[in-house]
């Protein structure tokens, strides 16, 4: 079992821009040293009272040189906003700036808005996801190559540097909605998931779908499945579930009004799946989130949920999302981590392997 951290870089109501990122780069550097697995970096455009994450590959590159152990992942570089040959040089020089501890997740974002900012249609994300993948699949592939598609063109180019782990990072890919998730199964990708607007049922059943077609295709290892979700440890139950309270409360109602207005932004009807989904969460309780939607606890309540996670979904990795609503202060966010990383993932063994060198 793997334990890794969703990194935000949060801004704090009140707070400036440049608080926002020497927070989260103290977070990275306690968790390195903590030894937790790995830290995941969002991507978010044009939402600045959320995150200044817009550039999660400089971050990354802030992060390498100030850990030594820790993974560096991206959860989700959203492909369809840059072209593939400048991710995968970015990516590769990472790799060896890293000593090749890198990730890559990938995905395209269900947020509209990020595709208006950058005047990219969002009926093209599907198709430029695709067109990135192969792109990046072939750069990786140490030859020269050209490639024709409808929204790249990729002329004659050798990746140089060729990534520090062969043939290249590992690629995790997300998925949110039911059609995807067999997607992600017959391109023998790992996949990351979340527990957003599904219950538990309905997620295992998604992961279902994953595995099976996983197996059809017959691709080699078994197939691998990262669960992002908010977590909060503290020395008592108690303690965490009261500490947890408000910031998860607002997260799930920031959560309901982002996925709403998306779906306004899109058109969508009344009754779509997204303003189901945005009407699941505004209506949640406290008690309903701690049971179905996040992990709060004592050290041994969290160890305890994330084996029955592990046992109903097949997971093999944690992603936690620490302080996901922004309403902890920073002392509260590192005891979570310190718990979570020194005293809950030494239960489950060592999840990370040394940097290649």
């Amino acid at each position: 079992m793997q334990f890794g951290m969703f990194m935000e870089f949060a801004t704090r109501v009140g707070g400036s821009e440049a608080e926002a990122f020497r927070e989260g780069l103290a977070l990275a550097e306690a968790a390195d040293a903590w030894g937790l697995d790995a830290a995941w970096l969002a991507e978010f455009h044009f939402v600045p009272d959320r995150s200044v994450l817009s550039s999660p590959i400089t971050l990354a590159a802030a992060i390498a040189g100030r850990t030594r152990r820790i993974r560096i992942g991206f959860a989700v570089y959203v492909l369809p906003l840059s072209h593939p040959i400048r991710i995968a040089e970015e990516i590769a020089t990472l790799d060896h700036v890293s000593g090749g501890r890198v990730d890559l997740g990938i995905g395209r974002s269900g947020f509209t808005w990020f595709y208006e900012g950058y005047a990219v249609p969002y009926s093209e994300s599907q198709g430029r996801f695709d067109e990135a993948v192969e792109v990046l699949r072939r750069a990786f592939g140490g030859r020269r190559f050209s490639f024709e598609g409808e929204h790249y063109r990729v002329r004659d180019a050798l990746l140089c540097p060729a990534p520090r782990q062969r043939p290249h990072p590992p690629f995790r890919m997300a998925a949110t909605r039911g059609e995807t998730f067999p997607r992600v199964g017959t391109a023998g990708l790992p996949i990351f998931v979340g527990l957003r607007g599904d219950s538990l049922d309905e997620l295992a059943a998604q992961l279902a779908t994953y595995r099976e077609a996983w197996r059809e295709v017959d691709h080699p290892g078994s197939p691998s499945a990262f669960l992002r979700l908010p977590v909060h440890a503290a020395a008592t139950g108690d303690g965490a579930r009261e500490e947890a309270r408000d910031t998860l409360v607002h997260y799930f109602k920031r959560q309901s009004e982002l996925v709403a207005g998306d779906a306004a932004r899109r058109g969508d009807p009344p009754d779509s799946p997204r303003y189901a989904t945005a009407a699941r969460l505004a209506t949640l309780d406290y008690d309903d989130i701690l049971e179905n939607r996040a992990i709060v606890g004592s050290a041994a309540e969290i160890a305890g949920r994330v084996e029955e996670l592990r046992d109903i979904l097949g997971i093999d990795g944690v992603v936690a999302e620490l302080n996901p609503g922004g309403l902890l202060d920073e002392a509260t966010t590192l005891e979570s981590l310190r718990i979570l990383a020194r005293e809950v993932k030494p239960a489950f063994g060592d999840g990370r392997e040394d940097p290649i060198q």
